[in-house]
């Protein structure tokens, strides 16, 4: 039947390619922009970054934690959890804590700084996404999820470690 069509009007289909692939590019665009005002206002209003302020929020929300637990909440690598706890230990917002008999087990822990920002800083961007997604219905996740899947195989990048 989709043959019938492209033989009756074959200028139809790649108009409507092209239309729905700009609209996908400009969306796309428009997550990205999201996300890079929402890190500039942070930077602006609080002096953190929205990596920095995930973290602040996970001790928030679990108390104090290892530096590897903090990397599973924020869905990221060891090695980037440490230049953020560098960068927030510098501004006095958390401190490393050695309270193990084994010198080398870390907990960080809020300062009071720390936790007055944790408090009154905004949600972290992904938060307003996953509570748009809690109002759609499990077939549309899944259709957002099944195309996100399809993208990112595109780009070749479902394999890039997420920092």
């Amino acid at each position: 039947m989709l043959e019938n069509k492209k033989m009756e009007h074959p200028e139809i289909l790649p108009d409507i390619h092209t239309k729905r692939t700009k609209e996908i590019i400009y969306s796309i665009r428009r997550l990205m922009q999201a996300g890079e005002h929402y890190t500039k206002e942070l930077n602006k209003i609080y002096n953190v970054s929205a990596a920095q302020i995930n973290c602040l929020i996970a001790l928030y929300e679990n108390g104090p934690l290892p530096p590897s637990q903090i990397a599973k909440y924020l869905m990221v690598n060891s090695s980037t959890v440490t230049g953020i706890i560098d960068r927030l230990e510098k501004k006095d917002l958390v401190k490393r804590l050695r309270i193990s008999q084994d010198r080398r087990v870390i907990t960080i822990e809020l300062t009071k700084n720390g936790k007055v920002l944790a408090e009154n800083a905004p949600p972290p961007i992904q938060q307003k996404i996953i509570d748009g997604l809690k109002k759609l219905s499990e077939s549309e996740i899944d259709q957002i999820a099944f195309a996100l899947t399809k993208l990112t195989s595109m780009l070749d990048v479902e394999d890039l470690e997420v920092t």
